[in-house]
């Protein structure tokens, strides 16, 4: 099994999960540059895993679902995006793919119902939940839950892999030097990424052994304190 990923729209990643010839692929902004993917490659689609209801991670479903209509495929996603999946997951649900598991965490805060996948317990698909040095705004208002949300990712196995829904890493380890100007992790973090973005390479995967350094939001020791942070953030 490999991952890798498809850029869509202006800085997302569509991540296909691949093992032979078969892929899923966590949400769809766009159906084109997965289409276009899938054919190079001489793979077979079997299904979708959906994050949340943004049109940036479902803008491509509809016309992913007709081009592959033979396939049978089964699209998976919380109760917010009932009308456009045929898999509707919760928390603590647990499904195979390629003979893996797949957990389903509720990580709400940036949307009322977004969840994220854990395959394999090794491999986080979190879509706008957690970013590399980051997290998503909290368009729901609650900073309750998105902080409970940093919780749980922050409970995860070191080694844990984080596949986010944006490239934000670079704007986000800015952000987190201003919080932690001392941190030698950040200014590595920062170097090692640059020179990643230079040569056209996706900064994700971050790791969450890493993201427990670095992410001034996993770091926030309160939710008071995790407002005061996202608030500055929104405003960087």
């Amino acid at each position: 099994m490999k991952i890798e990923s498809i850029k869509v729209l202006k800085d997302n990643y569509v991540w296909a999960i691949i093992n032979n010839n078969d892929v899923y692929v966590v949400d769809v902004g766009e159906a084109t540059p997965i289409i276009d993917y899938i054919e190079k490659n001489n793979l077979n689609l079997c299904g979708v895993l959906i994050t949340h209801n943004h049109a940036d991670h479902t803008g491509g479903i509809d016309e992913l679902l007709k081009k592959y209509r033979n396939n049978n495929l089964k699209v998976f996603g919380s109760k917010e995006v009932a009308e456009i999946v045929n898999v509707v997951v919760q928390e603590d649900d647990i499904f195979n793919i390629f003979d893996k598991s797949v957990k389903v965490i509720k990580s709400a805060g940036h949307t009322a119902e977004h969840i994220s996948y854990l395959l394999d317990n090794k491999y986080l698909f979190c879509g706008d939940s957690l970013f590399m040095a980051g997290c998503g705004r909290v368009f729901t208002g609650d900073y309750e839950e998105q902080f409970r949300t940093l919780q749980k990712f922050k409970s995860l196995n070191d080694d844990v892999l984080i596949y986010a829904g944006h490239e934000y890493s670079l704007t986000n380890l800015r952000f987190a030097k201003t919080v932690f100007p001392e941190n030698y992790l950040v200014d590595e973090a920062i170097l090692e990424v640059t020179k990643k973005l230079e040569n056209n390479i996706p900064s994700l995967p971050s790791v969450v052994s890493l993201e427990k350094k670095i992410n001034p939001f996993l770091l926030a020791k309160n939710v008071k304190e995790f407002k005061v942070l996202r608030d500055k953030r929104d405003n960087f």
